[in-house]
């Protein structure tokens, strides 16, 4: 009974963490699109209150980017793009690519 709970658990553990990376991906997409229109205001702001308007999406930009960093780090907490195991594994795959190229020359 008790190896039943535990895989019901791991699955509800697996689908939460791949439900936040699909909302981080979501959340990253909304925010290049929102930084785009945000710089685009940029450029068009001619008026009276220009450097409010300015200041105004300077603020959102930064702390937008804030937020998408720090949700980074917890949707993706110590898995880091070039970590010792990516290494390891990419050194295997080159080892067995040399020794599959030089079974291929002798045969």
């Amino acid at each position: 009974m008790k190896p039943e709970i535990d895989e019901r658990q791991i699955l509800e553990n697996a689908k939460k963490k791949v439900r936040r990376v699909k909302l981080f991906y979501l959340h990253l997409a909304l925010y290049f699109i929102g930084i785009a229109l945000l710089i685009y205001n940029l450029f068009i702001v001619e008026d009276e209150y220009a450097k409010v308007i300015t200041g105004l999406n300077i603020s959102i930009i930064v702390l937008w980017t804030i937020v998408i960093i720090v949700q980074a780090w917890v949707v993706f907490k110590g898995k880091l793009l070039f970590n010792k195991s990516w290494e390891d594994k990419k050194i295997e795959e080159y080892l067995d690519k040399k020794q599959e190229q030089e079974h291929q020359r002798w045969e």
